[in-house]
Parts: C-alpha cells; structure tokens; sequence
C-alpha cells in the first residue's frame, strides 16, 4: 500500500547555535546522532541545522573559524534548540578576573524561543542557559568540573553535578563530552522509542543507553588481588527479570558480601544494583509495547513488576505515560 506523501510528518528541526568558543566535538554531537536517525522506512526524523547569531563565521575552541550555513532564522524557528559546551563564556578572565558573559543576542534568542521549543544545553551550555534565567528552581546539570562555579555564580539553580543528564520536560542539560550523545539518544527515545534509538547507536557505534541518573565519574580501579568483575551477573540478571532479581541474589551468585558486590558494581558502571536493575527493567517494557502485542499484566509480568498497576505507575512516573498510550504514540498505523 502507498504511503500518501500529504500524510508524511516533515523532519523535527533541529537548531545548533554555534557561538564564539564552541567547543567542536560538542557541536557536532547533535548533527551526528539526530541527524542519522531514520525512520523505519530509511526517512530522517530530523532536519539538523547548524547556525549562529549573525550569521558569520564563528571562532572554535580549536583554534580555527567555521562558518554556519544558516543565520538567526533556522534557531528561532526550531522546535528543538542546543546550546553546545563553550569555552569562553563564564571563564575565569585573565589573572582570575571577571567571568566572560554571554552575548546578549544569544540570551535575547533564548528568551524568545522559551515557552514554544525544547531547549538543550551540553555541558557549559548549562551556563548560557542559566544566564538567560531559564534554569531557575529548576534541575539541570553540567560537567562534574564546572559544577562548583554553575552553583557559585547561579544559586537559584537546582544543580545535580553527579548525572549523566537531566531531562525537565521543555529544558535539558547533560554533563560533559561523551554526555552528549547520551542525551541526544534520550532525545531520540522519548521522541520515537527504544528500538529506533537502538538502531541509531549502532549506526554510531555507541551503547545505546547510559541511564540519564548514572554517575558522571566513575572509578574503575578494583580492590588489590580482585580478579573477578559483576559482568557474569549482569548478564544474568538481563536474562531473568522476570524474578525480579534483588541485591541479595545477585550478591550471593557473585559469591561475594552485598557491600562487596555493591562497591564493585558500581565502580563497574557507575551507578547501584538496584538503580541499574529498575533501568534494564523499564528498558525492557518500552520494548515490548513497541515490539509486541503482548497484554499489558503479561508485560507486568516479563520485567518483573507483578501487577500492571506497579508497571502503570513506574510509567507514568518515568515518562509520563500509560502503557498503552505508549504504544500507541511509539508504534507504526497498520496498513489498512
């Protein structure tokens, strides 16, 4: 059966505002993950559009200039709007002098864009954010290193140094580097699900799920003469949360203490047995309302929440939605 090209939905546009000191990687962080998701029938999702203030060329953190093909227009009519990591703004000046502040075009563009897009901030972005005033008594993040001048120079900041990235609806901010991709992947998962974000970290070549409450730094030294990991058990657990493994179990199977197991899960993978379990177990109901047509209490069921009651509220609570209305937003019209 033909599609109707009326019926098409155009691509979500993207816009990436690149400002003097934009730090490349980052930068390109959104072209790279947005802008090769696809949908199943190979159509982009996104239309990824790289511009600055005034439309010229702008100076890299790298120590070279780059010029935009677009100006203002592309970033004021975006419905998604990121503000990559930048060096200069909010930088300690020379000999420790006054912080660098924002470009008042960029904040007048945030203001005027608030209310009506979703705004995205990687690392430093989060302090153009603030600036702008948008973070307000509001959750955001930044990277672990500049996390102590956010919270000095923005109090009013509901700051949590330690996450991947934080997701408030309207308003998001990752940590650092690689926390970008992170949050691009969520992005693409709240935006079409599970299964289209999977095929996009294959695509790229990157795990294609960092939980957005995993620690930003993790240790990974072992304790002297270890020379066993919680792998074995991981893997495991994946395989059986219809049990609804706990702590406890996956300790003993390790046959190691709950603190020792504990300690090296999460010098492993940054976060706590149980953190990662509810995660793998979310993980799997998201894929089986998108994949299957499996009722929900069987669902409740496979992922170890019992009752559909228990699985309907971690939803909603996650994501704010209810099983079904998932499934629906998350799965292709059948061909009539």
């Amino acid at each position: 059966m033909c599609k109707n090209p009326a019926m098409a939905v155009p691509p979500h546009r993207v816009g990436v505002l690149a400002v003097d000191g934009v730090i490349t990687f980052e930068l390109a962080i959104p072209e790279r993950i947005l802008g090769t998701t696809t949908g199943t029938d190979g159509t982009p999702l996104y239309d990824v559009r790289v511009g600055s203030v005034d439309g010229g060329p702008v100076r890299t953190s790298s120590g070279y200039r780059l010029l935009p093909e677009h100006g203002p227009e592309v970033l004021a009519d975006a419905q998604t709007l990121v503000v990559p990591a930048i060096a200069g703004p909010h930088s300690p000046g020379p000999a420790g002098g006054p912080e660098q502040e924002t470009d008042r075009r960029v904040l007048d563009l945030l203001h005027r864009v608030a209310g009506r897009a979703r705004i995205v901030g990687i690392c430093t972005g989060a302090f153009v954010l603030a600036e702008a005033g948008l973070l307000d008594g509001r959750p955001a993040t930044t990277h672990w290193a500049h996390a102590n001048r956010l919270r000095r120079r923005f109090p009013q900041v509901r700051l949590d140094p330690d996450v991947l990235f934080v997701d408030d609806g309207d308003l998001l901010t990752s940590a650092g580097v690689a926390a970008g991709i992170d949050l691009c992947l969520h992005l693409v998962r709240r935006d079409h699900g599970v299964e289209i974000a999977a095929t996009t970290a294959r695509r790229n070549v990157v795990a294609p799920w960092r939980e957005g409450g995993q620690a930003q730094f993790v240790e990974t030294r072992m304790p002297e003469g270890s020379g066993t990991d919680t792998a074995a058990v991981r893997r495991w657990a994946v395989e059986h949360l219809d049990r609804s493994p706990g702590v406890d179990e996956l300790a003993a199977r390790a046959s190691m203490s709950v603190r020792t197991f504990t300690r090296r899960f999460r010098a492993e993978t940054g976060t706590s047995p149980g953190r990662w379990l509810a995660a793998q177990r979310l993980d799997r109901v998201r894929r089986l309302l998108e994949t299957t047509d499996l009722p929900v209490e069987q669902i409740a069921a496979r992922t170890g929440f019992g009752t559909t009651a228990a699985l309907r509220h971690r939803l909603h609570a996650e994501i704010g939605m209810a099983p079904l209305a998932y499934r629906r937003a998350h799965r292709p019209p059948r061909a009539g």
